[in-house]
């Protein structure tokens, strides 16, 4: 399987990562990142690309991928509705629509959150735009749609795998 990540340098996107470079049936992960920070890896390459939203330029690249993690995102808190909406939406709208167009076979993976408003009515914001977003997404001519609705993240309650499988925290 060849994968597509966005947001790898993230918390999620690092552990999507993580999980793809040591998953036998990963055959390759092609990371779009804004600077070259990702570790050395036989199956890992970098496309560094500072404007997301606009993917014209390395779309050669992008065509002939089995999925994509979609990690990229940002906290509402403090945010305007439209600066949200261009970040949550129509960023990620705007990659799905190149991908799609690429790789019509391709299953696409998204990061949402718990309590994501589908119906678009509800009064908190981020809710509201991340249910466009997800509702989005599900229109289109992917071979499947997951969207994943973790509850919270938080920097100080991660657990990362020891080599004798127990969890340890970290900060």
């Amino acid at each position: 399987m060849k994968v597509i990540l966005f947001g790898a340098t993230g918390m999620v996107g690092q552990g999507v990562l993580r999980e793809c470079l040591l998953d036998p049936y990963v055959e390759s992960v092609l990371a779009v990142v804004r600077n070259a920070s990702l570790p050395q890896h036989d199956k890992l390459r970098e496309i560094v690309h500072q404007d997301v939203s606009d993917l014209a330029a390395v779309a050669d690249r992008l065509s002939g991928h089995d999925a994509c993690f979609f990690c990229l995102g940002v906290s509402s808190v403090g945010m305007e509705e439209k600066t949200y909406r261009r970040v949550t939406y129509d960023l990620t709208v705007s990659v799905a629509k190149t991908l799609a167009k690429l790789n019509p076979t391709m299953t696409f993976i998204y990061v949402s959150g718990a309590g994501t408003d589908s119906t678009e009515r509800g009064r908190l914001m981020w809710a509201r735009v991340k249910g466009r977003t997800e509702n989005a997404l599900l229109q289109m001519r992917f071979k499947a749609v997951f969207l994943f609705r973790p509850a919270t993240f938080s920097y100080f309650m991660a657990f990362a795998r020891r080599p004798d499988g127990m969890g340890r925290r970290t900060l």
